[in-house]
Order: C-alpha cells, then sequence, then structure tokens
C-alpha cells in the first residue's frame, strides 16, 4: 500500500521537525556538528524542513529518555510552541527510550537516524530485491520499538519509519508480521542464489569488475553516467541511488570491463543495515578493483574518506586494488587529500575534467599482470579461438590452410589453459 509522507501537508508544505543530539563533555564539537549537518541533509532527503537543533551535553546519554528528563521537558515545550510533531535523534535509540519519549512529549512521533536512513532506502530503492531488503529490514527494526503503541499502529500514519512495509501491514497482528518477514528473507535468499550465479558467470568469463564504492553524494551514479551512459539516477541528495547498477565499459584498448554502482556509504551506518544490504555490497568484495570517489569540494571529504575504508575494511574488500577518485575537482579542493599519490586521479564526473586519466588509469589496472601472446591453433581446434574470446582480449585474427594464428592479451591463467598452442617468439 503506497503511503503519503508524513512531512507534507495538504497545502503541500514541508512538515518541520527538531534535530536532537548528545554530546559527552569534552567530545569534538566540529564532530558533533558534521553529524548534526548531515543528518539534516538526511532529514530535507526525505522531505522535511529544521525548525530547530537541540544538543544535550552529557557524560553518557540517559537511559530513559537519552536526554534526560529536564531538556525532555525543554523540547516538550519547544514542539509545543513551534507546533512541531515529529522529533529526530541523531543516534540509534532502544525500544523503551522511544515508548518514554513519546509517552512524556505527548502527541510527538520520535523517531532515530536508522529510521530516517531506512526511510530514504525505502524511497529510492526501485528494484525488486531493493524493495524486499527494505521492507525486511524496516519490519525487523520498527517492530520491536512499536511496543509504546498498543494496538495503535495505524497512529504512524506513512512517512518516515513507515515508508515500504506500509500502514495496512503495520496494522496486524505479530505471528502475520513473523510470518511476512519469514517470506521475505526466503524470497531474498533465492535473489541471493541468482545474483551468486550471475557473478559465477562474470568469473568464468574473465571479464575484469571495478566496483564504484564511496560516501554517499559523492559522484558515484555521475560517473557511471558519463563513462558508460547508464542513464541511472543521479541528484544532489543522500542515498539518491540505492540498487546496484553494472554496465559494461570499453577501454581504448578494445577490452571491456564491468562497472558497478553500489550503494553508498554513511558515518553511523548501523550495522544491521549492513547486515541487511549484504547482498548488495558484496558487489565491492566480488570485484577486482575499487574506485573510491570522493567528493573533494566537501570540507568534510577526509572524514568521509575514512568511513569508506572502515566500510571497505568490515565487508572484507581491503585486499583489493583501489584507485582514489577525487570528484566534483570543478568545485575546486576543500581539503588536501591524505592517500598515496600514485593512486590518485581527480576529475569532475559533471563537465568529464580528467576522465582521460581516469580511463587509463583504469585500463592499467584491467591488464595487469596480462601479456600479449601469439597462439597457432591447428585446424581440428579452431573451437578453442572462443576461449580467448571469452577469456582474452583478441587483437587480430589469421585464417590459414593449416588453422588460424591469434594474437590476444590474457592473463597466465587463460594463456597456461593454450600453453601449447603458444608460438614461441
Amino acid at each position: 500500500m503506497k503511503t503519503e509522507s508524513i512531512f507534507e501537508s495538504k497545502q503541500e508544505e514541508k512538515r518541520e521537525v527538531i534535530l536532537v543530539a548528545v554530546m559527552e563533555k569534552g567530545a569534538d564539537s566540529a564532530d558533533r556538528e558534521a553529524s548534526f549537518d548531515e543528518l539534516e541533509r538526511l532529514a530535507e532527503t526525505a522531505g522535511a524542513t529544521v525548525y530547530a537543533r537541540m544538543v544535550q551535553e552529557k557524560e553518557s546519554p540517559d537511559p530513559r529518555t537519552y536526554i534526560g528528563s529536564g531538556k525532555v521537558q525543554e523540547l516538550a515545550e519547544l514542539c509545543k510552541n513551534g507546533g512541531i510533531s515529529m522529533v529526530i535523534f541523531d543516534c540509534e535509540l532502544s525500544p523503551s527510550q522511544i515508548k518514554n519519549l513519546e509517552n512524556d512529549l505527548g502527541d510527538v512521533q520520535v523517531i532515530d537516524r536508522s529510521m530516517l536512513i531506512l526511510d530514504i532506502f525505502a524511497l529510492h530503492a526501485t528494484s525488486g530485491e531493493g524493495k524486499l531488503q527494505v521492507e525486511l529490514a524496516q519490519l525487523k527494526y520498527t517492530v520491536p520499538r512499536l511496543t509504546g503503541h498498543g494496538t495503535e499502529l495505524s497512529r504512524l500514519g506513512g512517512g518516515i519509519g513507515t515508508r515500504g512495509p506500509g500502514e495496512s501491514k503495520l496494522e496486524t497482528d505479530r505471528r502475520h508480521v513473523k510470518r511476512r518477514m519469514d517470506a521475505l528473507e526466503e524470497a531474498l535468499e533465492e535473489l541471493a542464489k541468482n545474483r551468486a550465479v550471475q557473478r559465477n558467470s562474470r568469473d568464468r568469463s574473465g571479464i575484469f569488475k571495478v566496483a564504484i564504492a564511496g560516501y554517499t553524494n559523492a559522484g558515484k551514479s555521475t560517473l557511471l553516467n558519463y563513462l558508460t551512459d547508464a542513464g541511472i539516477l543521479a541528484e544532489d541528495k543522500l542515498f539518491a541511488t540505492l540498487d546496484p547498477t553494472t554496465r559494461k565499459f570499453e577501454l581504448p584498448s578494445g577490452e571491456e570491463i564491468l562497472l558497478t554502482d553500489t550503494v553508498g556509504f554513511i558515518r553511523n551506518l548501523p550495522h544491521h543495515l549492513i547486515r541487511a544490504f549484504r547482498s548488495t555490497l558484496d558487489e565491492v568484495c566480488y570485484a577486482d578493483a575499487i574506485l573510491v570517489v570522493v567528493d573533494a569540494s566537501d570540507p568534510e571529504s577526509m572524514a568521509q574518506l575514512d568511513v569508506t575504508r572502515s566500510l571497505i575494511d568490515e565487508l572484507g574488500a581491503s585486499d583489493k586494488s583501489v584507485l582514489f577518485v577525487y570528484n566534483k575537482c570543478d568545485r575546486g579542493f576543500a581539503s588536501h587529500p591524505t592517500t598515496p599519490t600514485h593512486q590518485n586521479v581527480y576529475i569532475s564526473a559533471k563537465t568529464g575534467e580528467g576522465t582521460e586519466e581516469l580511463v587509463k588509469r583504469l585500463e592499467e589496472l584491467a591488464t595487469a599482470g596480462k601479456k600479449e601472446y601469439t597462439f597457432a591453433f591447428p585446424a581440428d581446434k579452431l573451437g578453442l579461438i572462443n576461449t580467448l574470446y571469452r577469456d582474452a582480449n583478441v587483437l587480430d585474427t589469421e585464417y590459414t590452410e593449416n588453422g588460424a594464428i591469434v594474437k590476444a592479451v590474457c592473463d597466465s591463467k587463460t594463456a597456461g589453459q593454450l600453453a601449447r598452442f603458444i608460438k614461441a617468439e
């Protein structure tokens, strides 16, 4: 069932929200502001405008309400005076904290960072698998946090934290929800098997695979569109695209490689979301190389790069060949790159500036460990030429009375399989 965003009134005015966070005493205020700025962009992506920000400085979060009773009263007054009916916390709240906060605040909906991200995922998932992943993740995360609402689950209506599963599903009993979750998991397992078959087919083809990874809104989709005319959505929003897109790209040498755009990373991405989208994120693990795209114009670019590196490590892909692509250079550099110079490329995916150097570096990655061979196939073995067309880059084929002479660039594995046909230089 399609739901209407709770952020939009009948007059199509965006709904106002209050952002709340706790900062430990002595913590870096710049980091807190950066996280707050990001939370505000997430809220805007979901369709809200920020009415106010509230920060509580404490030694540690309050176990009952996260911000403490005094701050809750202050927040309640702020909501009442501003006519605010939604508060977003820059953290992950427990079910009991949400229940206590909503009881104390009155008719105000409380959501946390994870619920906000899930809502945006629900907005932007377009593939069948993406929608199933979002629905399952929302049900697993949201249902335990509805304990304070009793049977009045429909009070949520639509919008943040409820897109995806839909209001009608949340109104059913928990046993039905459990059955729905089981069915979703079965469907995703089947899709994961199909994805594995596709990956195995790519592996057998020998084609070089490159994953485009990086922080959300760094320009990954724009880059794939520029190189391949992929035609995927590319907007100046967080998580504008969620589903992975793979396209072939022909290098100047004539060799084809696969480029895959992946879901963007973000700071404080909850582990349960990483698990939920594991099959999608695994595109990074199965790639031969990774293009880490960085928004060079963002003052937080180096902190965002640290998040990207950490998540790549967490996915188990830290052993891959990496090329750091500093994008949006037409806007200037906000901070000095800290990555190895020989691994850096500077581009603008919007204007095309620097992409020739990027393509050159992609070719170097794709051809590393490969060399040119000349194969002499007798007439009764001409069928083996298909192996070269499948697993190598064929440069020239000359048919003779006795068979065929083929020049091709291939790796040691393919050369070893056809070693008896290699002509001595």
